[in-house]
């Protein structure tokens, strides 16, 4: 080119429309992001995606967010315009319109950071205490007398815990100590009706502490150090229901059974009374039939004995008989004995007859001891030596004089027949009837 000839003026830049917006992107990415704003949420909607797309402003601005699927489904409530909330994420251009939008990757409603914060704080100090300890926990009732139940007269609390309770145990009175559940007097009135529950211990065995769900604005008053200190010091166990499932508070932490919501409190401490009806059926009739099995038991056993004792003279009878069939043996086995010594003798006569003689002489001694021995267990023996058998009216035998009393009339076994005798007072002369002209 030649020294002497001009340079072309420089013109400003021509951009691309699409490598501007990208260029502002990535100005902005660098610049300030991650960033967290704080709002006032304006035209939320929720797309069938699960995209949430809303507005963010103040008095002097306003500003477009999306919140993705992954995101949202993080949420712990639901967002609704007019809620101040503080959200967090990258301030971005969508480039097809070349619109500015801040696509959020968290959002918590505004102050609950700080609250949050505090609940740590505390949460952290009362379980150093020993407040949230395990072994400090009571075991609820199983069957309570009275229920104390602390909540608000307003709360809708109050009517799902009511109407819990006298669905399953209509029978068990509810003492209910009524306090703020919000706002700035609410921890003193829980500690005051907490304690005024605590003087009507033992009549009242367990206390529901309960709140519907809410904010952690809301649910502050449960946060409170001394309420949780006034529920670790309860006499009988406590049972939080503050809240929804996701909800915790101090009051959760310090009671003695935490329950996701207040009707789970008011099941928890109500078996219902069907349950124990059935089972105190089905105890009777356990008890029924084991009494029956012990009586038809025992009754087999009586019959059993009744049958072994039977009568007196049934067993004299049986014992005559048993008797006559050993005498009957002994003397077939003499008969036996006696011939084959005399076959012996016949067979030995030449060389032995003096041993077979001395011997036939022992065995018939044998025999007529044996007969001896018979004859005196024969009972006809006894009766004919002047003794007698008594027998009562009912036929039982009469062994001892204190079985028998004036006038009670006995039956006397003798030796050829019986005689009917009546019992006459000791010295008294028994009256002899007249003989006949």
């Amino acid at each position: 080119m030649s020294a002497g000839l001009p340079l072309p003026s420089a013109g400003p830049r021509v951009w691309a429309v699409g490598a501007l917006c990208h260029a502002i992107a990535d100005t902005l990415e660098a610049r300030f992001n991650p960033v967290t704003v704080r709002g006032e949420i304006s035209g939320f909607s929720r797309a069938a995606s699960g995209h949430c797309y809303f507005a963010l402003k103040d008095e002097s601005g306003q500003l477009r967010c999306a919140m993705f699927r992954r995101a949202a489904g993080l949420l712990d409530f639901s967002p609704r315009d007019g809620d101040q909330v503080e959200v967090r994420g990258r301030v971005a251009v969508y480039e097809p319109r070349g619109d500015l939008q801040l696509v959020v990757e968290s959002l918590r409603r505004a102050g609950q950071g700080a609250l949050f914060e505090q609940f740590l704080q505390r949460k952290a100090r009362l379980e150093a205490e020993g407040l949230f300890d395990a072994a400090r926990k009571r075991p609820l009732p199983t069957m309570p007398r009275r229920i104390g139940l602390v909540t608000s007269l307003g709360a809708a609390a109050l009517h799902d815990v009511v109407t819990a309770l006298r669905r399953r145990v209509p029978h068990i009175p509810v003492v209910l100590a009524p306090a703020a559940v919000q706002g700035a007097a609410a921890p003193g009135e829980l500690v005051a009706a907490l304690r005024a529950l605590y003087l009507l211990v033992p009549q009242v065995d367990v206390i529901l502490l309960v709140r519907g769900g809410g904010s952690i604005e809301d649910l502050w008053a449960f946060n409170d150090e001394t309420l949780g200190r006034t529920i670790a010091e309860s006499p009988v166990p406590v049972v939080s229901g503050v809240g929804h499932e996701t909800d915790f508070t101090i009051a959760d932490f310090c009671a003695d059974l935490r329950a996701p919501t207040p009707t789970a409190a008011a099941e928890l401490v109500s078996a219902p009374r069907d349950l124990w009806l059935g089972a105190l059926d089905l105890i009777e009739e356990r008890l029924q039939d084991g009494l029956s099995a012990r009586v038809d038991a025992l009754g087999q056993r009586l019959d059993l004995a009744g049958g072994r004792l039977g009568r007196p003279s049934g067993l004299v009878a049986r014992q005559r008989l048993r008797l006559s069939h050993h005498a009957q043996r002994l003397h077939y086995a003499v008969l036996a004995k006696t011939e084959r010594l005399a076959q012996a003798h016949q067979a030995r006569e030449a060389e032995l007859p003096l041993k077979f003689e001395r011997a036939l002489v022992r065995q018939c001694e044998r025999l007529e001891r044996t007969g001896t021995r018979l004859q005196l267990l024969d009972p006809a023996l006894v009766l004919q030596r002047g003794y007698a058998w008594l027998t009562d009216a009912q036929g039982r035998a009469v062994t001892q004089a204190a079985q028998l009393a004036p006038g009670d009339a006995v039956s006397a076994r003798l030796a050829d027949g019986s005689v009917d005798l009546t019992v006459v007072p000791a010295g008294a002369k028994a009256e002899r009837p007249m003989p006949p002209p």
